[in-house]
């Protein structure tokens, strides 16, 4: 009952990932209406229900378009799980800040890279030409689209992609 399902607006825009127990409430409601079903059934006492992977709402909801949020897990998965000086994949990454924070350097996505703890410690406080290093990509804001948002449930999930990859 816990596992994902993709939320479709009114006009099969992708909008939110929900558990299943969420969406059948949804659907019961009618306030949604299922769209693929690649699980197969929920079976109850008295009834059958179908395991929902995709579902559509019947009113559209209006949203501000959705960004990123800058966390710790966003800045890992926007640097792939690399460090962004010296290129070594390892399990105790860290956030580097750019420009020191001590130095006024902001807390924004260009600022922010993902940095192995050998190098975080060479850096120290100081900027990247004090300290002899250099950038492998420069930081940017990853992009919001359905793709990046969404894309990290498409390999569990093959069903979601024909909605996902439209927007």
């Amino acid at each position: 009952m816990d596992e994902p399902v993709l939320v479709l607006n009114a006009n099969f825009e992708p909008i939110h990932v929900c558990n299943t127990r969420r969406a059948i409430g949804l659907i019961l409601n009618g306030k949604a209406d299922l769209v693929a079903n690649g699980r197969g059934m929920i079976q109850t006492v008295s009834r059958e229900f179908p395991r929902p992977s995709v579902i559509r709402l019947e009113n559209m909801v209006h949203r501000p378009r959705i960004r990123v949020k800058l966390n710790r897990r966003e800045i890992f998965r926007r640097d792939n799980y690399t460090c962004q000086y010296c290129g070594k994949q390892t399990p105790t990454l860290t956030i580097d800040h750019v420009i020191p924070r001590h130095l006024d350097g902001p807390h924004i996505w260009t600022n922010v890279v993902a940095a192995c703890s050998a190098c975080n410690h060479r850096k120290g406080g100081r900027r990247l030409d004090e300290a002899h290093m250099n950038l492998l990509h420069i930081p940017l804001e990853p992009p919001s689209s359905a793709m990046y948002i969404f894309g990290r449930h498409l390999d569990e999930n093959q069903e979601w992609q024909t909605f996902i990859q439209g927007w």
